[in-house]
């Protein structure tokens, strides 16, 4: 008789609990609280961040190069690239809208006291700021998609030059005869296939570092900083929920699929990757889980990681709502034209930055100066950054997703067959996937 084991969510799902709880517990002890989390927690939470850091990358390099040479038409391809940049595009921008819009109506930043309010150090993020400023002209940002070594944007973890470089690698290994092409394919393969082995045993200890790191936060913020501004965390909220299931929930109606399902079928990275607040846990399951779901892997493998840097939905729906709430804050009533460049500004800014330590906060930085916002206003929300990281981290997670699926369907690349096995194969999933055609399934 076998015992029955916890599955990974309820097993992250349980650190997450704990984690608060001890977080909660050692906030009330400042003596103890720097010993534990410089000595247990926070390397503890490291030793996770630091592993999945490791195998991105390879993963993303051996699975782009396979599915690229499997392609092997830079036409195509090249269709590819367009759609999904055009996707993003529009995807970002009506998150930027939304988030200004709820905004406008909820006034977060109106009637409160600033004397009430705690402030943290945003120095770190200033210098980074400027640099993002001066790399985000057209010609720095399409220069900086050109690696001058590819072995350097490796070690710097730069995603976009490695994509760059492993799009390039596979159509030209596309293009060799067979005999010199298919060895290496095999290699490149072998490589990725290996590589999720890794990561699902890695996986084995994200409950032990989603306890970590979840308890540092706590332990650091604690929930009393919360209450000043709950009505900012609670707006954050709302409208990362309010984006999932109507903007995003309506996309994925169109091209026949179920926000909801989606949402199941990642219960795992979800709770994963708002624990940690990081989108870089759960990149290589993503990849993983929509080649299952019926996604050529050249699409998952060029898409999702793309969409770490280009598809940040819920950074830029929150980046949106922080602008406004700062303007609120100083009582700075911003015009339909400040809010238009507002827009466009985030637009430009939050691309291609997404391996930026505090990359919301980077992006802010370099944004409020353009329409007249005191960029100090940044040290009242910084302490409650990290609880709206998690949330808008998750989000990310699952818009990255559903591009994916969105973009094998406009192509028409596909296969529904796979997708409904996939479904089958999921004891969450099982008896909706295996309804009868033509009954109602309510998800």
């Amino acid at each position: 008789m076998t015992k029955a084991r916890l599955s990974l969510a309820w097993q992250i799902l349980i650190g997450l609990v704990l984690g608060i709880a001890i977080g909660a517990l050692l906030n009330h002890f400042s003596a103890e609280k720097a010993w534990w989390i410089a000595n247990v927690l926070q390397p503890a939470g490291d030793i996770f961040i630091r592993l999945i850091k490791m195998i991105v990358i390879p993963i993303v390099i051996a699975s782009l190069i396979v599915g690229i040479a499997g392609v092997g038409d830079a036409k195509k391809l090249g269709r590819i690239g367009l759609k999904t940049i055009i996707y993003f595009e529009v995807v970002t921008t009506v998150a930027i809208v939304v988030g200004l819009l709820l905004a406008n109506f909820f006034q977060p930043g109106t009637g409160i006291d600033m004397s009430t309010l705690g402030t943290a150090d945003i120095s770190k993020y200033q210098q980074t700021a400027q640099e993002v400023q001066h790399d985000h002209a057209l010609i720095s940002t399409l220069l900086n998609l050109i690696p001058s070594n590819i072995f350097a944007a490796v070690a710097r973890g730069e995603m976009l030059p490695i994509i760059f470089f492993s799009v390039l690698f596979g159509l030209g290994l596309s293009s060799l005869p067979g005999e010199t092409r298919d060895p290496l394919v095999k290699m490149f393969q072998g490589v990725s296939e290996t590589m999720f082995k890794v990561t699902h045993m890695i996986m084995a200890y994200a409950p032990v570092g989603v306890f970590a790191l979840i308890a540092v936060t706590v332990a650091n913020f604690g929930f009393a900083s919360l209450l000043p501004l709950a009505k900012l965390v609670l707006l954050v909220y709302f409208a990362i929920a309010f984006f999932a299931f109507m903007v995003l929930g309506l996309v994925a109606r169109l091209f026949g699929f179920s926000i909801v399902k989606l949402m199941r079928i990642f219960k795992d990275e979800l709770i994963l990757a708002y624990s940690t607040a990081s989108s870089e846990t759960v990149l290589p399951r993503i990849i993983e889980k929509m080649e299952a779901y019926g996604a050529p892997r050249a699409i998952s493998s060029f898409v999702v990681p793309t969409g770490y840097s280009f598809n940040l939905d819920g950074s830029t729906l929150y980046q949106s709502i922080a602008a406004i709430f700062i303007a609120q804050l100083y009582g700075i009533d911003l015009s339909i034209g400040q809010q238009l460049l507002l827009v466009l500004t985030l637009m430009v800014t939050s691309k291609g930055i997404a391996g930026v330590p505090g990359v919301s906060f980077v992006v802010l930085l370099a944004t409020l100066g353009s329409v007249g916002i005191p960029l100090e206003g940044l040290a009242f929300i910084a302490g409650v950054d990290r609880i709206m990281d998690m949330a808008r981290t998750a989000l990310n997670v699952i818009g990255n997703a559903l591009a994916v699926l969105v973009i094998a369907k406009w192509e028409g690349m596909y296969d529904a067959e796979k997708g409904e096995r996939y479904l089958a194969s999921l004891p969450s999933l099982r008896s909706a996937a295996t309804q009868p055609k033509g009954r109602a399934v309510i998800d």
